[in-house]
């Protein structure tokens, strides 16, 4: 492959048909061939072109290729290129000196020897690589020489050489002038000439280090200061020491710089560094610069610390900062910081805000400017940690909320009370009055008389409500606990509720235990906390809903459940549904009124057993729930007693937890009726999604599954079922109308632990339940 420098080949021939030899050496040498027909032709190419040799073909007329030649010579382009002829016949018969004196180099006589032609065209192609070579570092030594110089002249360098073993040194004008050495003595003055010019307190340092640079054939590298007309000029001395073949100093070599515009600019700036450094470190605010980073879109992305001051750790918590980036430091910090200090490094407006950095779970006062050129994307930040003060403003804002709001309450109480006292007293007035009038009507008077009952009895729940929270809040109430069956206590709320729930028209689903759950407690509380429950679902259920009960056992604790499908609680005030006087959602329903204070009585009771009660809701119109977890025995409770739970071994020896779910109402029931005849707790779901929130209620061994059911079909249930490990020992029983081997199949897949079909048999289903029995045993 040619060099870059080489030129091409030029071949001038009038013959239409030119000896191939010549392109084949053309091409093994990796040159161009270029062809021209004529002298003057060939002229042309040389205006534009630079060749590395010239091949001249004979084609009979002597005179046309001597003229060739001597145009060739005659050119100023090409008078230096080689010009090898080629083809002529061999001697004797064509005489070659006329063609050297034309100015030929070489002749090729016929035929043409390809070895021959290569050999002589690479020789000169090489010479001509040679000699360009060496005109191109000859014209870069050249203007690297004027470069140098025009250096030294505008750096103001002033150029040395010290003969150490004659002890004179050579000079240029630049260091005469610097050192105040005359024209005169530049050339030949000793070493002591040019040292008296040095300040007296330098000399020893920098005699030293020139000596020290001699013994070592080391670099010489002094600053020191010179005697100047009002005062001194501070400059920078190099060399290096050059050696003889016995490794001692034969001269010294060097260069003079005036360091005094960057010696003073140095000090100015060590002084302005001392200052803001003093500053930097004695302010109490924290201070940071930071370079902001940004992604391959150019949006801010993280930020790496160049400088914090001492009060930065106790602003921010944040040890060894400097040279990592926040992300690093708190991989959650908010995109918002990033943001505002991208803003401030890009358009170099300054700002000031207030914000939280949660990541680093405190408040900052900042204010930020950038620094720098604006390609370094620098930004300065002072700030302040007002995370105290910001938790103060909010508490004193809380509290006057607070304050408002009791005062909101208590108005609102107040008139909801003098409501309340007044719609029970006003039918009792009328009765009164009624009683007067109608004299001994017996039927009038046994209606008033029953009217008159229930309002009395409404009053004193009132009134009962009343002191349980004046003695609560006086802390005088006192639990009178006992062993208890969970299930009796429960059952007791029921009926104590019960005639608002049926008022309503409502639906009511239990879910109790099985076997009795001992619980040490206050029955009348508990019976209280669970009547209040279902008495504010009823309330808050519009007509003919649907209200649950369920209650089971949770390891160490009891936990009972009512949900309701009622009017639900907005997510945003599930907290204050059980503070005091709060209704929630009273504005929009509100059918049977009330104190506001029965949520309130049932947190309190249940606190007071040392357990806890929550309240969920999906939001408005998505029903509620409110889960009690009781203490089964708390410390200090004494031993449990037979006497509590008088058949509970046995029973639980004997019966199972079984679940019916059918939507066909009747074969659910008389199923149901059946296993409770048998000695079971056979509770009936009608669809799936009740199956389900049962399962969890009710705890199952065994679920008796129709398949064929609307909405969620019982291969779906048991698919749900299956996927919750804490029923991985219930049996699933399938019973269906379908009985093939597909169905079968179908059911196992889903889950099913046996597959029944209807009607079942007794005898099929006391054999499913034998096997469950023999497993629990």
């Amino acid at each position: 492959m040619n060099r870059p420098d080489q030129g091409h080949i030029l071949f001038v021939c009038d013959r239409p048909v030119s000896d191939p030899v010549i392109e084949t050496v053309s091409r093994e040498l990796g040159q161009m061939l270029v062809r021209a027909d004529s002298a003057e032709s060939a002229l042309a190419h040389l205006r534009n072109n630079e060749f590395a040799l010239i091949l001249a073909g004979y084609s009979g007329n002597t005179d046309k290729l001597l003229h060739a030649i001597r145009t060739f010579r005659a050119t100023p382009r090409s008078s230096q290129t080689p010009v090898v002829v080629l083809g002529v016949p061999p001697e004797p018969a064509f005489p070659l000196e006329p063609l050297y004196e034309a100015g030929a180099i070489a002749v090729v006589t016929e035929p043409i020897s390809p070895a021959i032609l290569k050999a002589k065209a690479r020789f000169y192609l090489d010479a001509f690589a040679t000699a360009t070579e060496r005109r191109h570092a000859e014209a870069a030594l050249l203007e690297t020489s004027a470069r140098l110089e025009a250096t030294i002249e505008a750096a103001e360098v002033a150029t040395w050489t010290w003969d150490v073993q004659a002890d004179y040194v050579h000079a240029d004008a630049r260091m005469g002038a610097l050192f105040a050495v005359p024209a005169a003595e530049l050339d030949g003055a000793p070493l002591a000439r040019w040292f008296a010019a040095i300040h007296p307190d330098d000399v020893a340092a920098t005699r030293a280090q020139l000596d020290q640079a001699i013994r070592d054939g080391a670099t010489y590298d002094a600053t020191f200061r010179l005697r100047a007309p009002g005062g001194w000029r501070w400059v920078i001395a190099r060399g290096r020491v050059e050696l003889d073949r016995h490794a001692r100093a034969l001269r010294l070599r060097g260069v003079i710089i005036d360091a005094t515009r960057q010696i003073q600019a140095e000090q100015q700036l060590a002084a302005s560094e001392e200052r803001y450094r003093t500053l930097f470190e004695s302010l109490d605010e924290g201070v940071c610069v930071i370079e902001v980073l940004f992604d391959a879109q150019q949006l801010p992305c993280d930020y790496r610390f160049l400088e914090v001051n001492p009060a930065f750790v106790a602003h921010t918590g944040l040890h060894d900062a400097v040279g990592k980036t926040i992300r690093t430091l708190a991989p959650a910090h908010e995109q918002h910081w990033f943001d505002i200090y991208g803003r401030v490094a890009l358009t170099g407006e300054p700002v000031r805000f207030t914000h939280e950095a949660r990541a680093l779970g405190r408040w900052y006062d900042v204010y930020a400017t950038r620094i720098g050129a604006p390609g370094l994307r620098r930004v300065a930040i002072l700030f302040n940690d007002i995370t105290e003060r910001r938790h103060a403003e909010e508490e004193l804002r809380r509290l006057a909320a607070d304050l408002a709001e009791s005062d909101r309450l208590k108005t609102e109480f107040l008139a909801t009370l003098a409501h309340e006292l007044r719609n029970p007293l006003a039918p009792i007035r009328s009765g009164l009055q009624l009683m007067r009038r109608a004299g001994s009507d017996a039927a009038v008077m046994a209606r008033v008389q029953a009217i008159m009952d229930r309002q009395l009895d409404h009053l004193v729940h009132l009134v009962d409500d009343l002191l349980d929270v004046a003695r609560i809040t006086r802390g005088q109430v006192e639990l009178k606990r006992e062993w208890i069956d969970l299930g009796q206590v429960l059952q007791g709320a029921v009926d104590a509720s019960m005639p608002l729930v049926e008022a309503s028209r409502h639906q009511l689903e239990l879910a109790l235990p099985a076997e009795p759950v001992p619980l040490y407690a206050d029955p009348t509380r508990i019976t209280q906390v669970v009547s209040n429950l279902l008495n504010n679902a009823a309330k808050y259920t519009p007509r003919g809903g649907r209200i649950a009960l369920s209650a089971r056992r949770d390891g160490a604790e009891a936990v009972i459940t009512v949900a309701d499908n009622g009017v639900g609680i907005p997510k945003v005030a599930l907290a204050d549904v059980f503070k005091m006087f709060t209704q929630v959602g009273a504005e929009d329903f509100r059918p049977h009124g009330g104190l506001g204070i029965g949520l309130s009585l049932v947190r309190s009771f249940v606190e007071l057993h040392g357990g806890t009660v929550v309240a969920s809701s999906k939001g408005p119109g998505a029903g509620s729930v409110f889960t009690v977890r009781l203490p089964l025995a708390p410390h200090g409770a004494p031993a449990l007693s037979s006497a509590v739970v008088p058949n509970a071994a046995q029973h639980a020896a004997s019966a199972l937890r079984v679940l019916v779910v059918d939507d066909n109402r009747d074969a659910a029931e008389t199923l149901a009726a059946l296993l409770d005849v048998m000695g079971h707790a056979a509770p009936v779901a009608n669809d799936g999604a009740q199956a389900l929130r049962m399962m969890h209620s009710f705890r199952p061994q065994v679920v008796f599954l129709d398949i064929g059911m609307p909405g969620m079909s019982g291969y779906e249930v048991a698919s749900a079922i299956r996927r919750d490990h804490n029923f991985d020992n219930v049996m699933l029983v399938a019973l269906t109308g379908w009985g093939g081997e597909l169905d079968r199949s179908r059911s196992a897949s889903a889950g099913f632990d046996e597959h029944l079909t209807k009607p079942a048999t007794i005898e099929a289903i006391e054999q499913v339940l034998a096997k469950v029995a023999a497993t629990a045993a």
